[in-house]
């Protein structure tokens, strides 16, 4: 049987659980997959694998302890939920890697850590120096503290940032479904499992309607989203059942979920910030030729195939490249602000110094500047 990667050349690898994996639709605590979960790790660890587990389950497991039934709708009843229920979560993964002598270390997370460039760069090289001593890095979204507009809305999205953050070789998404199906399986039972996804994910996402369950927040739709991420970041994605042996048979490289395999081109880091998580300025429309040299040939931008100009900002910000009608294309950090930019849109580089009586260069955003989204 063909294996779908190399499992002796994994190095580094993302885990992430949902809420379902982790506390039943009745409450309980699935102690019996965590265990096997934590040991499947500790295996990995012995191996000289990197390991780093994104959990969900603290705004359940928060729930819980105060005998509530169903997920908080409020913000403030999750962020104290999330408060109550991190302390029991980490306090049973820590029994848990304790009887395998290894260390766990908590890291909470919200998207204004990964949209400011130095915290993102913080970020990582915590993450790195707690792989390097040894530990199990323990990754949640802050929801303590987050509030709607800053929350990633489910830590699938979050799994694949991290997973980029670090340079893993694996996303693994533990879900409460086999993986991703040709069909809603509930309405349809002849709906089967998609092995292997070559096509574009976009054609998927409205194909496949899983709903997360009680605690969940994701469904299948944000699986899909953040395996996409994997794929531009040239990572391999696997969204499985977290039951059983399941995990060990997708660490083995052997065909259960869906796999998702990583795109020819990765970006490299400084193009998965500025495509994923860099906060966004503005807007700079392209004419077709600009729009066809940046996405095609990744070419820097010139001001010859700029058109049009939205929104204020700033030398240094990061703006969204779109065509003529508004679709973003990529996104790219700008060398001149939005009044120079509109001064000097359809000029030719040459001229730049001659409108502005100055210079930055005859390029609007050098190509080592730009991330294409699409």
């Amino acid at each position: 049987m063909e294996k779908r990667f190399d499992p002796a050349s994994l190095a580094k690898i993302v885990i992430k659980v949902g809420s379902s994996s982790i506390v039943g639709e009745d409450g309980t605590v699935r102690l019996g997959f965590l265990g096997k979960l934590a040991t499947t790790i500790g295996r990995l660890r012995q191996r000289g694998v990197e390991v780093v587990l994104v959990s969900s389950g603290a705004v359940a497991m928060g729930a819980r302890r105060i005998g509530e039934p169903d997920r908080p709708t409020r913000i403030p009843d999750k962020q104290a939920c999330a408060a109550l229920g991190q302390t029991a979560l980490m306090a049973l993964y820590e029994g848990l890697f304790v009887t395998l002598s290894l260390r766990t270390a908590q890291v909470l997370l919200s998207r204004d850590d990964l949209e400011d460039r130095r915290r993102y760069l913080n970020a990582r090289e915590a993450l790195l120096r707690l792989l390097e001593l040894g530990a199990v890095p323990i990754i949640n979204e802050n929801d303590s503290v987050a509030v709607e507009e800053i929350q990633f809305g489910d830590n699938d999205q979050l799994s694949a940032l991290v997973a980029g953050l670090i340079n893993a070789d694996l996303l693994i998404l533990l879900t409460n479904v086999d993986g991703v199906f040709n069909g809603d399986p509930r309405e349809n039972p002849d709906a089967q499992v998609i092995e292997r996804i070559e096509t574009p994910i976009d054609e998927l996402i409205g194909i496949s309607s899983a709903k997360p369950g009680a605690f969940g927040k994701g469904g299948m739709r944000s699986k899909l989203e953040a395996a996409r991420l994997c794929r531009h970041f040239g990572i391999h994605c696997v969204i499985a059942r977290g039951r059983g042996s399941a995990l060990t048979a997708v660490l083995d490289g052997e065909p259960v979920g869906t796999y998702i395999p990583p795109a020819p081109r990765p970006a490299n880091a400084r193009q998965r910030w500025l495509a994923n998580a860099a906060p966004v300025a503005g807007k700079v429309r392209l004419d077709p030729g600009a729009v066809s040299a940046v996405r095609t040939d990744r070419s820097s931008l010139l001001p010859s195939g700029v058109v049009a100009v939205d929104g204020e900002f700033s030398r240094g910000a990061v703006v969204i490249l779109a065509d003529a009608d508004g679709n973003e294309v990529a996104r790219g950090v700008v060398r001149y602000n939005s009044v120079e930019l509109r001064t000097i849109l359809g000029r030719r580089g040459s001229e730049i110094e001659d409108v502005l009586g100055y210079t930055y260069g005859d390029r609007v955003i050098h190509r080592d500047y730009i991330a294409l989204t699409r």
